[in-house]
């Protein structure tokens, strides 16, 4: 018995509640499920990115391998310095890595979390350089706001290294939303990353049931009736053991009387598949400014060659994210290396850019009213003695 209090306040008596089914059955409604999303984080978006998908594999390694490569100069005002503690240091880092293996991980993590951290160990003279994971890495703060120092490590392991010339420093890309952290690109790119992943899950699903979309089979004989228990497990563990996975593809269906397939989804026709994958993977390699031609990716290219095509990707998208580390290496390393260090990049040793640079000596070699002098300075280099 349940009791309920009524005006003026006594207790009255309920009798217990009772549901009961009516005769017309239940009704199910059905809605379309939602997306399921890639988290934003580092970790997410290494592992369903850069170790799932072929697209973002391609495209990190290709931008991080060829910014690697690009040779390094250092100027001190005018001069220009051939050996130097600090090339010296760019060159090996630290004893397991190479100064190429350094800088592919470093631009591997800002592309991938908009975020790249290096950390400055110095013991006596001997100076290393190391990178710094950014899922295990966190901004500190002063009591103002401003960025003081990065948190490495969790629990015990956890310590502090203040951002500077004798401690760490910390890369990001613009975020329009976050003061303290950088916005990696594959983040634009999310919904593309999830619509490649998943059209990719799918055709292996597909292949893995005889290569055709899922249906059901209807039992309606003429004289009305139901299967049995018996009848109904037997048909089941024939279907599955006999017309399922890639082996039994294409093997025909014996049905008995009363027995009809429905098909139930899309096929890849209908899904218009393969068009689906192009315009996501298109959509990834324009989110890292890589042009789709330099990927195998069929569509709207919009460079008349390859060659052309290669120009765009090291003039837009390799030789910007060069410049942008070389002018923050020179601000974080330059003062304790000596007054007036810069560090820039050697454009004329980068093959991609080959034909540009033979075209512009064409031109300066046709130009009679320079000297050789003017000419040379055009290109980069001093006048000759």
């Amino acid at each position: 018995m349940m009791k309920a209090w009524n005006w003026p306040w006594r207790s009255v008596a309920l009798s217990p509640e009772r549901k009961e089914a009516g005769g017309i059955g239940f009704v199910a409604l059905h809605g379309q499920a939602a997306a399921h999303w890639t988290r934003r984080d580092y970790g997410a978006l290494a592992r369903e990115g850069y170790m799932k998908n072929p697209i973002v594999h391609r495209s990190v390694r290709m931008i991080a391998e060829a910014a690697a490569a690009v040779p390094w100069l250092l100027y001190q005002g005018v001069t220009e310095h051939d050996a130097h503690p600090l090339l010296k240091l760019l060159a090996r880092p630290n004893r397991r890595m190479a100064g190429a293996a350094f800088l592919e991980g470093l631009y591997g993590h800002l592309l991938l979390s908009g975020n790249a951290y290096v950390e400055l160990v110095s013991a006596g003279e001997r100076r290393e350089l190391h990178l710094l994971r950014p899922d295990r890495t966190r901004v500190a703060t002063d009591e103002r706001g401003w960025p003081v120092a990065l948190n490495v490590g969790e629990g015990r392991d956890k310590r502090t290294v203040p951002l500077g010339p004798d401690g760490a420093l910390q890369l990001q890309l613009f975020h329009p939303v976050d003061d303290h952290y950088g916005f990696a690109p594959l983040e634009a790119a999310l919904t593309a990353l999830d619509t490649h992943n998943a059209a990719g899950q799918w055709n292996k699903a597909l292949l893995d049931n005889s290569a055709r979309p899922s249906g059901a089979l209807v039992y309606a004989p003429k004289e009305g009736g139901n299967l049995t228990d018996e009848q109904f497990e037997r048909l089941k563990a024939e279907l599955e053991d006999g017309y399922s996975g890639a082996k039994r593809a294409g093997r025909p269906l014996l049905l008995e009387g009363g027995l009809d397939w429905k098909a139930m989804g899309y096929s890849p026709r209908d899904m218009d598949f393969i068009e689906a994958k192009n315009a996501a993977s298109r959509d990834i390699a324009l989110a890292f400014g890589v042009p789709p031609m330099l990927l195998g990716i069929p569509g709207d290219n919009t460079y008349a060659n390859y060659q052309e095509a290669n120009r765009a990707f090291y003039r837009l998208t390799v030789l910007p994210l060069v410049a942008k580390t070389a002018r923050e290496f020179s601000a974080w390393l330059g003062p304790s290396f000596g007054e007036g260090l810069r560090l820039w990049f050697d454009a004329d040793q980068i093959e991609g850019l080959a034909a540009e640079r033979e075209a512009l000596w064409s031109r300066l070699s046709a130009a009679t009213f320079l000297t050789d002098d003017e000419k040379r300075e055009a290109v980069g280099y001093r006048p000759l003695p």
